[in-house]
C-alpha cells in the first residue's frame, strides 16, 4: 500500500499533486488544508484523513488522527516541535504509541527517526519555505521496511 502525504494547501491543490500522488490507497492531509474544495479535489486522486491546520477557520477536522495503514500505526497532527513537543504532542505520543508522526506547519520537507517513531512533513506543494522546494511525499508500505520518498514538484505559475 501506498500513502501520499500533503500539507499547507492554503486552498490550492497544484495540478502536478495529481499525477504526484496517482495510485496512493489513501492520502493524508496534515492540516493548513485551506477550504473543503481542496479536500473533495483530492478524494478524486484517493480517500483523504486530514487534520485542522493552524488556518483552517471553519472547517470540520479533528485536531488530531491516529490511524492504522497495513500494520503501522500513524499519528497526524499540524504542529509538532521536535526538539520540545507541546504537552499535548507529548500525550499523544504517549498514548497512540505511533510508527510515523505526520505533521505540516514548517512547509519544508522532513524526515527523521527519534527514539523509534519517524517525523515525516511533505512540506508544501505551493508555498515552500526556507528555500525548499514545492513537495509532497509518498510511504510505501509494501514489504519490509517503509520506504519514504519525497517527491519535488514543479513551482506553480
Amino acid at each position: 500500500m501506498q500513502l501520499g502525504l500533503i500539507s499547507d494547501t492554503h486552498g490550492t491543490v497544484p495540478n502536478a499533486v495529481h499525477e504526484a500522488l496517482a495510485g496512493v490507497g489513501c492520502i493524508l492531509h496534515a492540516g493548513d488544508v485551506g477550504s473543503e474544495e481542496v479536500l473533495t479535489e483530492l478524494e478524486a486522486i484517493a480517500p483523504v484523513r486530514a487534520v485542522l491546520g493552524n488556518t483552517d477557520h471553519g472547517l470540520a477536522l479533528p485536531e488530531t488522527r491516529a490511524e492504522e495503514f497495513a500494520g503501522h500505526r500513524f499519528l497526524l497532527h499540524h504542529i509538532v516541535d521536535i526538539e520540545f513537543p507541546s504537552r499535548t504532542v507529548r500525550g499523544l505520543l504517549a498514548e497512540e504509541q505511533p510508527d510515523f508522526v505526520v505533521f505540516g506547519h514548517t512547509h519544508m520537507p522532513f524526515d527523521e527517526t527519534l527514539d523509534g517513531v519517524r517525523y515525516l512533513n511533505p512540506g508544501s506543494p505551493n508555498s515552500p519555505r526556507g528555500g525548499a522546494p514545492a513537495t509532497v511525499a509518498i510511504v510505501e508500505l509494501e514489504a519490509g521496511q517503509p520506504e519514504v520518498r519525497h517527491i519535488t514538484l514543479p513551482m506553480p505559475l
